[in-house]
């Protein structure tokens, strides 16, 4: 079979079929994850990421091949999550801004796309490490190119294409020593080529085997906690805007030729009429979310830029004698902070336990996103947190290497005053919160918070997952761990022994204060036990301890 055009339909099922070969292997790129750590999520960030993308594509499936790219880039764009969906969606969002403006593409511009795609991931990165899904993106644009220039057929180029991201992929240890020490391709990279297998077997007509005929999609996970959002437990007729609307707008020349488009004027006119507003735009669509007693009033005003589509309208004063017994405590108080006037200032934090969420409250998070290893949110839950701060000015403390990146995003979604303070771990989180000065600028609070960063260390005790040998430790499945600044340094079939080990390395002589954070899976008896050993041991450092209740690491440590 032979293709020497590619339009909007056809792209459309390509996207669709490689989500779907993604989901049903997203597992086995999970098991890839180089560290023997409890948080292997890349096939699961890759697969919530491009499923969005999918999703969006799936309603708005056209004929112009330049619309659906602008689709699958908002759809990507919106639901990206973790530094691997992030990358995944910087690849397809460049991808797509190259062809945006043609109705059909040759094989040329299809392998130019691959590699405009490539350049705008590049660009995203600030320290791009090559073995990485980076390095097969790029490896395979490269072949695209050098295919292109021989064949008009766009499956043999997308032949060539995956042929070379498959050697790519197997070379990604060379680059990474890491990979070649625990005997591993780069689990990123093997996500991509498996979007790109399943792009070929559409082109060439095949099904691939254990593709599930849904793709689970960030709007499904999240429907009923928006569901919750939206209907506050108050007296039904307490209910100052009533109706949760939502449409979006595709701008039209016509309209927009006399009456321009302004996001920040939609934005502040809108606001005008309800509250909870979310207004995403890019070239062609806007996206708004908001409660008001004049649902039709908002349908008018964005009809002055063009044609609604996708209307959803709920009489929220219905909803709510359906589920006030489950949303009392959380909504009565979101229902307080929608009527308050706008602070200052707005931090967002993300934290995994219960306990940590209650600390970084403690000491001056506006919002908490859940979230951590194993779940990490994405741009569109960082945006509604950004939105819920309700605040002229807003930092977000990602507290893990692998939100930073969909933080950063979020915040360019945004458009606002974001600051985005890129902290690893929750104590470099909670020692910039500390830092924060409520008087000074935005900008100078960014700098005070992220030179924070350096003044803490971090260590953490946890669990294999897997038999390994990593920096020459010989690990096996179910050994304890103990990580300093995320560097597997000692390990012990005992969890208190390898807590015990970890600190005895990680506390000096300028350590002043210890703070133990501990987990799910620490007893009473255990927390007891280490504070006297570190009561013993390290007398001239005051010890401080935290019930965090966080799942998968045992211990959180402090040390300043």
């Amino acid at each position: 079979m032979s293709i020497t055009r590619l339009n909007g339909k056809h792209f459309a099922e390509m996207i669709i079929q490689g989500a779907n070969h993604l989901a049903a292997n997203a597992k086995m790129v999970d098991a890839l994850n180089v560290f023997p750590v409890p948080d292997g999520d890349t096939g699961t960030n890759m697969n919530l990421s491009m499923s969005s993308g999918a999703k969006e594509v799936k309603n708005n499936v056209q004929e112009h091949i330049g619309k659906v790219g602008i689709s699958l880039s908002r759809g990507l764009l919106m639901g990206a999550r973790g530094n691997s969906g992030v990358i995944l969606s910087q690849l397809f969002r460049g991808f797509s801004k190259s062809i945006e403006s043609k109705a059909d593409i040759g094989s040329e511009d299809f392998a130019n796309a691959f590699e405009a795609g490539v350049q705008t991931a590049y660009k995203a990165v600030m320290k791009p490490v090559e073995g990485t899904i980076l390095t097969v993106a790029k490896d395979a644009a490269k072949q695209a190119v050098a295919s292109a220039k021989k064949n008009e057929d766009i499956v043999k180029v997308m032949e060539d294409v995956l042929k070379e991201a498959r050697a790519s992929l197997n070379r990604t240890p060379d680059l990474l020593p890491v990979l070649k020490e625990v005997g591993v391709v780069d689990s990123g990279g093997q996500g991509l080529v498996l979007v790109y297998e399943g792009f070929l077997a559409e082109l060439k007509g095949e099904e691939l085997p254990g593709s599930p005929a849904n793709v689970p999609t960030m709007e499904d996970l999240v429907s009923a906690e928006h569901h919750m959002n939206v209907s506050g437990h108050i007296n039904s007729e307490d209910i100052e805007f009533g109706y949760c609307t939502e449409f979006m707008v595709r701008l039209e020349k016509e309209k927009t030729a006399s009456h321009p488009f302004d996001e920040q004027k939609f934005r502040e006119d809108l606001n005008e009429l309800g509250d909870s507003l979310l207004v995403i735009s890019d070239d062609e669509i806007v996206k708004v979310h908001i409660h008001s007693e004049q649902p039709g009033v908002c349908l008018n005003y964005g009809q002055q830029y063009g044609t609604l589509i996708k209307i959803k309208i709920d009489n929220m004063r219905e909803q709510h004698s359906a589920i006030v017994s489950e949303t009392h405590s959380t909504l009565q108080t979101e229902t307080k902070t929608e009527t308050k006037p706008k602070e200052e200032y707005g931090i967002v934090a993300v934290a995994m336990g219960s306990g940590i969420s209650e600390l970084f409250k403690s000491i001056g998070a506006s919002v908490v996103i859940e979230g951590g290893q194993t779940m990490n949110p994405s741009t569109e839950d960082i945006v509604k947190a950004i939105e819920e701060t309700n605040a002229n000015n807003i930092i977000i403390l990602p507290n893990n290497k692998n939100i930073i990146m969909a933080a950063q995003q979020a915040a360019e979604v945004v458009g606002e005053n974001v600051t985005v303070v890129p902290s690893k771990t929750v104590p470099q989180g909670m020692s910039a919160l500390l830092a924060f000065n409520p008087s000074a600028s935005a900008e100078h609070n960014g700098s005070l918070m992220t030179d924070a960063l350096s003044h803490v260390k971090t260590g953490q005790i946890t669990f294999a997952v897997r038999d390994t040998s990593i920096d020459g430790l010989e690990i096996e499945s179910g050994d304890f761990m103990g990580l300093s600044e995320g560097k597997i340094i000692v390990k012990s079939k005992d969890k208190l022994e390898a807590a015990k080990q970890l600190l005895s390395e990680m506390m000096d002589e300028d350590s002043e204060i210890l703070t133990i954070l501990y987990g799910e899976e620490a007893t009473q008896e255990e927390v007891d036990e280490l504070v006297s050993f570190c009561n013993e041991n390290f007398e001239d450092a005051e010890v401080e301890v935290h019930n965090g209740n966080q799942p998968l690491y045992a211990f959180i440590f402090s040390i300043e």
